[in-house]
C-alpha cells in the first residue's frame, strides 16, 4: 500500500472534499458554516480521498481558530493522523457527532476511528459537550422575574465577574485556561471571544438581585453561524438559588427580541446543572461534540 498524499485544496479542486462519504452527518451539521477552500486538506491514497479536514475561522481571521470537520475512511487512521500532523496550524479539533452515537455500532466505530487518528497526531481529549438548538415551536421559557437585568458598557465589570465565576467552574475550557495562566487568562479568553463574535457589544448584560447584589452575567451572541447562548454565569456566592435558569431564560428572550429564529447553545456533559437548565428551558440536544486539544506529542 502506498503512503498517503496530503493536499491542501483551492477553489479549483475544492470538490475533492466531498468525495468521502459522510456517515456521521457532518455536512448537515455544518450547512450554515462557511469554510475557506484553502483551509481544507485531504489525504489521498492511490488517487482516492481517505481522510479530510476543514479548518475554520471567522471571515476576518488570518489563521483558523479550530478544525471542526474531520473524517477518515475505514482503516485509514494513520492517513488521518498524517493529515493533522502535516497541517501548518495546531488548533483545537472539534468532532461533531449525532446524539447517542455510542449506542449505534457503526457510528461508534466511525467516531473511534477519528479519535484514534487525532491521538496519533498528538491531540488529547479535552471535553465532551452537548449541542442544543431551540426553535420557536418549543416556546420560550418563562422568565422567573427574580433578577434585574441591564446592559453594562464597562469591560472591567465583566472581567471581574468572569474571574469570580471561573474561580469555581465546571467548564473544561475555563479550567484549562486557569491551569495555563490563572483566572486572568480565563477571563480574558472569554472577553476576547465575545469581542470577536459579530454581535453588538451592547447586548452583554449583568444581573442583580432586587437588593442590588450581582447575581451573574449573560451574553447573548451571534457566532458566524447564527444566534447563540454565548455565556451564562452565576457568581459563586449566589449559587444554589437556580439563577442560571433565570439567566438562560433572559438570554433566550433577548435573542428572540433581536429577531432570532433559532438559538444554539452548548455545555459540557459533565456540567449536569447547566445541562438540566437547558432541558428545563426547552433546548433539545441535537448533536454531541468531542473537543481535542493539541499537545505537541505524536505517536
Amino acid at each position: 500500500m502506498t503512503g498517503p498524499v496530503i493536499r491542501a485544496l483551492s477553489a479549483s479542486d475544492a470538490h475533492l472534499f466531498d468525495a468521502l462519504p459522510d456517515p456521521l452527518g457532518a455536512r448537515e451539521a455544518h450547512r450554515r458554516t462557511r469554510f475557506r477552500p484553502d483551509w481544507k486538506r485531504v489525504a489521498l491514497r492511490d488517487g482516492q480521498v481517505v481522510a479530510r479536514g476543514a479548518w475554520w475561522g471567522g471571515p476576518d481571521d488570518a489563521e483558523p481558530v479550530n478544525i471542526n470537520w474531520f473524517d477518515v475512511a475505514e482503516g485509514e487512521e494513520e492517513a488521518g493522523a498524517e493529515l493533522l500532523r502535516s497541517a501548518p496550524w495546531r488548533v483545537e479539533l472539534e468532532i461533531n457527532l449525532p446524539g447517542g452515537w455510542r449506542d449505534e455500532p457503526a457510528l461508534r466505530a466511525g467516531a473511534e476511528a477519528r479519535f484514534a487518528a487525532a491521538r496519533a497526531a498528538g491531540y488529547e481529549l479535552l471535553v465532551e459537550r452537548f449541542l442544543y438548538r431551540w426553535t420557536p415551536e418549543r416556546g420560550l421559557p418563562e422568565r422567573p422575574g427574580r433578577l434585574r437585568f441591564r446592559a453594562e458598557p464597562d469591560d472591567t465589570v465583566f472581567f471581574d465577574a468572569l474571574r469570580r465565576i471561573h474561580s469555581a467552574t465546571l467548564d473544561a475550557h475555563a479550567l484549562k485556561a486557569v491551569e495555563e495562566g490563572g483566572l486572568d487568562q480565563a477571563a480574558q479568553e472569554e472577553l476576547d471571544f465575545f469581542h470577536w463574535c459579530p454581535s453588538p457589544r451592547e447586548w452583554w448584560q449583568v444581573a442583580h438581585t432586587p437588593e442590588g447584589d450581582l447575581a451573574g452575567i449573560h451574553i447573548p451572541a451571534h457566532n458566524p453561524s447564527g444566534p447563540t447562548i454565548g455565556f451564562i454565569g452565576v457568581v459563586p456566592e449566589q449559587r444554589g438559588r437556580g439563577y442560571a435558569y433565570d439567566l438562560l431564560a433572559e438570554c433566550a428572550h433577548f435573542l428572540v427580541e433581536q429577531g432570532a429564529e433559532f438559538i444554539s447553545g452548548a455545555t459540557d456533559q459533565g456540567n449536569l446543572p447547566m445541562a438540566a437548565n437547558f432541558a428545563k428551558a426547552g433546548f433539545p440536544v441535537v448533536r454531541e461534540r468531542i473537543n481535542f486539544h493539541p499537545t505537541g506529542r505524536t505517536a
